[in-house]
């Protein structure tokens, strides 16, 4: 059903680019705002609270050892409920699961903010978490269903791509500038207050969406995948602290894994899987969502380690930290709006490609930074990586969900979704802990990025050979 000229609630397949076929409607743009806005605050949750751990933890009285909680609590959630809720909103209606998550959200970041002791803030940040799931897969749906297949959707995804990938560079700005002026609660405060706008605006602008049949819910398949992402989540944000080798890292990361499989053999045999294993197997679900965990995994490692670089190694202030993470999100910001216009001319298989690469590259790039100077060429390398990231994000949600009927939509989308939950949250685990570990925390920053770089260009050739050589 048409909203207007330029804007469609549905979508079955690839149409013909028209003049209009990029001009956004004014009602398409508010649209556009308040899904975009509910990706951003989302994005702005997994950092802006960063920075204010030391002083969150001093005062609520959690301890050093227990900080990891702070995230961790956010992190299992999100990432582990995002594919039961968008299968979910697929059968029982985005629109109306969407408020849902947002009024969640809001309440459980008020709880936060008001928090008296550790296990209220706690319950505040899993509750966070839990409406995240509920946003961030909705939101995706809703947008790849509302704005028609080709050129419009590219473009929307562009946008909502720079807005996520600006929210986490935003919320390490902003996260040291509230806490050091108004305290690590105005941070929590924040997330409040944007999603009380965000949900009063929504209800009289999404149009509802569902599919046309009510299977029943896959039980078993949603209780081993939720079960495998939150075992396997949390083995990986707690191998930083404790290392691979404590059992219950690895006791934790096995039981993850076992489930996951379990969860295969589950949907083989399902008349109602919750996800169809013949759609897994689409060259460009599969390559195009590998393409996809591998850039946000390495990307949030190398700001990871650039930060501990600029403040430990060159020791530059906070300040003057976030002005380099802020030069990158402006790059971000200008790579998004080229984003939809790079696909448009080369394709989105081949922009996924040529972006991982060009990650890649400047990954190496970054092997130049010294001790004694260094900021320039770091902020000059991790800008253009960013932009590159930016292209790799937008191409990687156009590959994943083009030619994905709207009854599949939310699952198409809750794959992308969960693909870049787990790829934040792998990525430090991952490679951190070989800066933190080494004699010299220069030197296991070098080793990182010497890593990172290898693994984002061998899985640009990767995703090359599997994807083939069609251009979109």
């Amino acid at each position: 059903m048409a909203i207007d000229t330029h804007l469609t609630t549905t979508t079955t397949g690839p149409r013909p680019a028209t003049p209009d076929d990029t001009r956004l409607s004014g009602r398409a743009r508010l649209v556009l705002f308040v899904l975009c806005a509910a990706q951003f605050m989302v994005a702005l949750d997994f950092s802006v609270l960063n920075v204010a751990l030391p002083v969150l933890g001093e005062d609520l009285g959690l301890g050093r050892s227990a900080l990891q909680w702070a995230v961790t609590a956010f992190a299992l959630p999100s990432g582990g409920f995002l594919l039961l809720f968008g299968r979910i909103a697929d059968l029982y209606g985005r629109r109306k699961l969407f408020l849902t998550g947002l009024a969640l959200f809001g309440a459980a970041s008020v709880l936060a903010t008001l928090a008296w002791d550790p296990a209220s803030f706690l319950t505040g940040r899993a509750l966070q978490g839990l409406g995240a799931a509920v946003i961030v897969p909705t939101g995706m749906s809703l947008l790849t269903t509302t704005f028609p297949e080709g050129p419009l959707r590219d473009k929307a995804l562009g946008i909502s791509g720079t807005l996520l990938s600006l929210g986490f560079t935003v919320g390490m700005v902003l996260g040291g500038v509230m806490t050091d002026t108004l305290g690590w609660r105005s941070t929590m405060g924040l997330l409040a207050v944007a999603s009380v706008v965000v949900l009063a605006l929504a209800p009289g602008l999404l149009p509802e969406s569902r599919t046309a049949e009510r299977p029943r819910l896959d039980v078993p398949g949603a209780v081993t995948v939720t079960g495998g992402l939150l075992a396997l989540i949390y083995a990986l944000t707690t191998a930083a602290q404790r290392g691979f080798g404590d059992p219950d890292v690895w006791g934790t990361l096995v039981a993850g894994l076992v489930l996951l499989a379990a969860f295969v053999a589950v949907e083989s045999k399902s008349p109602a899987p919750l996800v169809s294993l013949p759609m897994l197997k689409r060259r460009t679900i599969a390559w195009g969502n590998i393409g996809g965990l591998v850039t946000f995994s390495m990307m949030s490692t190398v700001v990871f380690v650039l930060t501990l670089y600029l403040q430990e190694t060159l020791e530059l202030s906070s300040f003057r930290t976030g002005l380099v993470f802020g030069v990158q999100g402006l790059a971000s910001v200008l790579a998004g709006s080229y984003a939809s216009k790079v696909i448009g001319r080369f394709g989105a298989r081949r922009t996924l490609v040529g972006s991982l690469l060009g990650q890649g590259l400047l990954g190496v790039a970054l092997l130049g930074v010294g001790t004694g100077s260094g900021a320039l060429l770091a902020t000059a390398a991790v800008s253009l990586a960013s932009m590159c990231h930016l292209g790799a994000i937008v191409s990687y949600g156009v590959v994943v969900t083009s030619g994905v009927p709207d009854e599949e939509q939310g699952l198409a989308t809750g794959l992308v979704t969960t693909t870049q939950q787990v790829g934040i949250t792998i990525g430090i685990p991952l490679l951190g802990v070989l800066a933190t570990t080494r004699a010299s925390l220069f030197d296991g920053v070098r080793t990182v990025l010497a890593v990172d770089a290898a693994i984002v260009i061998a899985a640009a050739l990767l995703v090359a050979l599997g994807l083939g050589r069609r251009k979109a």
